[in-house]
């Protein structure tokens, strides 16, 4: 979890001092990483904020955009169904795209809890400090926009996925995924990462289904 919770110091860094920018209390922008811990929800509700969205409209953004939380904690089911409540609450709220990768592939005899929970808290720390580090040193950075610090987003879902490419039906999901969300952003399809996250799983269930068939 070291190098994911190093590539997010940056981006973390950018969501503070764009929340200063849009106007939020430094206290409010540390308290929305401590209590949402959402990175990309994050910056689009702050870009929303600056724009003097509505309250309805944020809301409604943020849950297209972390829809697929949903999955992974379906995927994660049957891992912690058996947990105490409060075991399921807290990895629940640690669970991120990151600590999904980390975890996720883990057979259910191979999952440990603890070492989730470290997991978690690990990527969790490096998110509230690198945003409080923002908040505070942002002011000493002029024109923070403009250094491309939101590569880092790009920078770690590359390092996540493409170790995972060993299949051909998870090629024709990264592929898929990555052409749908390129041309509904182009298009400005609402939703555009969710439709793309749909198809691209629809398109790795057929490759596999089709070799599975073949090999019959």
């Amino acid at each position: 979890m070291m190098p994911l919770s190093l590539i997010v110091l940056p981006w973390g860094f950018l969501t503070g001092a764009l929340a200063l920018d849009a106007g939020i209390e430094s206290i409010d922008a540390l308290l929305m990483s401590v209590m949402v811990f959402a990175g990309a929800a994050q910056l689009v509700a702050i870009g929303m904020i600056k724009s003097d969205a509505g309250v309805l409209a944020i809301l409604v953004t943020t849950v297209f955009i972390t829809a697929r939380h949903l999955l992974y904690s379906a995927s994660l089911r049957t891992r912690v169904m058996s947990r105490p409540l409060k075991w399921r609450l807290t990895l629940g709220f640690l669970l991120t795209d990151e600590l999904f990768a980390v975890v996720g592939m883990k057979s259910e005899r191979d999952f440990d809890p603890y070492f989730s929970l470290g997991a978690g808290l690990c990527f969790y720390l490096a998110w509230v400090l690198s945003t409080l580090g923002g908040i505070l040193f942002s002011a000493n950075v002029p024109n923070i926009e403009a250094l491309g610090l939101e590569f880092a987003v790009a920078a770690i879902f590359i390092a996540m996925v493409m170790p995972n490419v060993q299949r051909s039906a998870v090629a024709a999901c990264v592929l898929t995924a990555l052409v749908a969300s390129a041309i509904f952003h182009a298009l400005n399809v609402p939703g555009a990462i969710v439709w793309a996250s749909l198809l691209a799983m629809c398109s790795g269930y057929f490759v596999d289904r089709l070799r599975g068939t073949a090999h019959e």
